[in-house]
């Protein structure tokens, strides 16, 4: 089974997916989304989950260094929701402090241009959470 990893920001969306065993995470794509309008990102990601053969979703859950939750974070929990009722798989919320901090830092070593970092950090970020994901577990 395959598991899709999710940036979640206001305007976009960062896409990574693992490989079958579950061991590394690729991104994939960005989608850009209305966070007003929760469903419209929903097509892109039905045709990802099908064309994938996904079974389960991890989202960034943004948090305060001090472990407490605010708004971006309440706005993953709901996106979670959303993704689990609509789409029909669990979703996980996973601690994504810094990651797009290390993100940047990645893409910043490798001497990417700011234009450049700026298409593909929700996907970078979206890779960092999945990974982080990926090798906690069992």
């Amino acid at each position: 089974m395959k598991i899709i990893g999710l940036d979640v920001g206001s305007k976009t969306i960062g896409v990574a997916v693992s490989d079958p065993l579950g061991l590394t995470a690729q991104g994939l794509t960005t989608i850009k989304w209305d966070e007003q309008h929760i469903a419209s990102a929903d097509e892109q990601l039905k045709t990802i989950i099908r064309e994938q053969s996904i079974g389960k979703a991890v989202i960034g859950l943004p948090k305060h260094m001090n472990g407490t939750i605010g708004e971006r974070g309440e706005a993953s929990r709901r996106y979670a929701d959303h993704v689990e009722a609509v789409h029909g798989i669990a979703a996980v919320l996973w601690d994504e402090r810094l990651s797009t901090v290390a993100a940047e830092r990645v893409l910043l070593e490798a001497d990417m241009s700011r234009k450049k970092r700026k298409k593909v950090i929700d996907k970078m970020a979206a890779v960092m959470i999945l990974q982080s994901y990926l090798d906690q577990k069992p």
